[in-house]
């Protein structure tokens, strides 16, 4: 493999990110093409910047995060942090008890990493599930997590969301009458509700949700907690004690990004990504649906490229993280897999709810796509020269 490593994931993150500079710097902002659905940002104004101080800031934005907050999500109160990731590390550190057990529900595997590597921090056991018929939850469990949507936008059924939440409530061991559960709908607070018409988490019954203010938002990225006072007050001081909640800037980044979400704007992609994977198909079998564009998993990508007749040593995230690099450094279109943090998904997705895929009208995104592929058909079976392209 390329990239084994989670340090070679940060050194590929940083090619990218060098590769964007270059284009910006030569070329402008207008020729690179975000189309991550991460793209987020701060649509803050002059009033705004000069509130951004240590303790006006959060005097100031802290209680709109709340009102706003409460509003998308949901819950009693509201905390805003560095990072979805973050939210999961301050829930696990405040709640859940070393030995005992953390018990995950997702649509499919595999998980988000930061819910396992955060109860390996506390000395926690976990296990995971993506079908109803094994999940169970052990006597000594601190907490349930459900995952609304996967990184590569999975969705989970909102039947086994419901029973999964009848079950946490119901758990006979615990002593105060059920578990807790969290959900970490970091896309899905939004594609769940805008797109599949699913309650909130906290309507379904969770007693805590997170959420990512980049994804599918014009947000900063940060993550945005609510749930129960009671657990959220035990959550803040853990997040303040390890720092690990928002400050002022993303604060207030946060609250003007929930003022200005517009659902339309994810309705609009519906039909454009029909068109999109017609027309890739007819060129390069193994494309399919996302909720808001189309994607191909490593897994397809490879084993499309092998039926070509074109045999290749890499493996199946390497051969992705070569074409999304391509894909910027030829085309200036970014995905997730050349800018993802380490353990991201290599599913190279292209989001049409994505401010920047208004740019491009479908037939240049299509040629584009394509044509990245033809290059990447041509390197695919050299090692080095994929090797170069990852890491430059």
């Amino acid at each position: 493999m390329i990239v084994e490593t989670n340090i070679q994931e940060v050194k590929k993150r940083e090619n990218s990110l060098l590769i964007i500079k270059k284009i910006i710097q030569s070329d402008g902002r207008n020729q690179l093409f975000d189309i991550t659905g991460l793209s987020g940002g701060f649509l803050l104004n002059d009033d705004d910047l000069k509130l951004l101080e240590t303790y006006v800031g959060p005097a100031i934005f802290e209680d709109q995060l709340l009102q706003m907050g409460k509003k998308h999500l949901g819950g009693e109160k509201v905390l805003g942090l560095n990072r979805t990731s973050s939210g999961i590390l301050a829930t696990i550190l405040a709640l859940v008890r070393p030995g005992s057990y953390l018990v995950h529900y997702l649509p499919k595997l595999p998980s988000h990493p930061s819910i396992p590597r955060s109860c390996e921090l506390v000395g926690a056991n976990y296990i995971e599930f993506d079908n109803l018929e094994n999940f169970f939850i052990p006597d000594d469990t601190s907490l349930i997590v459900i995952t609304g949507s996967t990184m590569d936008h999975q969705v989970i059924n909102v039947e086994e969301f419901k029973q999964i939440i009848i079950k946490a409530k119901s758990h006979s061991k615990s002593s105060d009458g059920g578990v807790p559960v969290l959900v970490d709908d970091a896309s899905g607070a939004r594609l769940r509700t805008v797109i599949f018409n699913q309650p909130t988490a906290i309507e379904l019954g969770a007693d805590l949700v997170v959420t990512s203010t980049d994804k599918l938002m014009d947000g900063p990225r940060g993550g945005l907690m609510s749930g129960s006072e009671g657990l959220m007050n035990e959550i803040k001081s853990k997040a303040h004690q390890f720092g690990l909640e928002a400050q002022p800037p993303l604060v207030a980044g946060m609250v003007r990004a929930l003022e200005s979400f517009n659902p339309k704007n994810l309705l609009n992609s519906l039909e454009k990504k029909h068109e999109l994977n017609k027309s890739l198909n007819s060129k390069f079998k193994g494309f399919e649906e996302t909720p808001t564009g189309v994607m191909i998993s490593p897994d397809v990508l490879k084993s499309q490229i092998e039926e070509k007749g074109i045999k290749t040593s890499l493996s199946a995230s390497d051969i992705s993280f070569a074409w999304a690099m391509i894909l910027l450094k030829d085309h200036g279109i970014l995905t997730i897999p050349a800018v993802g943090m380490p353990g991201a998904s290599p599913t190279v997705r292209f989001d049409l709810a994505a401010k920047d895929a208004k740019i491009l009208d479908l037939d240049e995104l299509t040629d584009l796509i394509l044509n990245s592929l033809k290059t990447l058909l041509k390197v695919v079976d050299d090692p080095e020269k994929c090797k170069n392209i990852i890491f430059n």
